[in-house]
């Protein structure tokens, strides 16, 4: 079983950045992709952004392309969504999520969730 723990939420202002950082623990973080996804309030919730096990491959919603980065340090058991540039639409919790394998696909569930962190972007 994987746990995964997400801090790093908050409030900020329009064009502002804030940097979630998600930690793990139960399974080999190496051995598995990660990825984020967010829910804003009376939506569904949605992709963000992967990363496969080693770093080396990442994909992004189309909404967060070239404003947010996820990054991962196998060695410390994290991952990280670097958000820039940030959006009164980018208000939601963001959850971190853990895939069953190695890489990740578009048609796949996450297979572990954490708790959520707040998100808050004031205009």
């Amino acid at each position: 079983q994987v746990q995964l723990v997400e801090s790093g939420g908050g409030l900020v202002q329009a064009g502002g950045s804030l940097r979630l950082s998600c930690r793990a623990s139960g399974r080999t973080f190496g051995s598995y992709a990660m990825g984020w996804f967010r829910q804003a309030p009376g939506k569904e919730r949605a992709f963000v952004a992967a990363i496969n096990w080693s770093g080396g491959s990442t994909s992004y919603a189309d909404s967060v392309k070239g404003r947010f980065s996820i990054s991962r340090d196998n060695a410390k058991n994290t991952v990280d969504l670097q958000m820039n540039s940030l959006k009164p639409e980018d208000t939601a919790v963001y959850y971190c999520a853990g895939y069953s394998g190695y890489l990740y696909y578009s048609s796949l569930s996450p297979q572990y969730w954490g708790q959520g962190t707040q998100v808050t972007v004031s205009s």
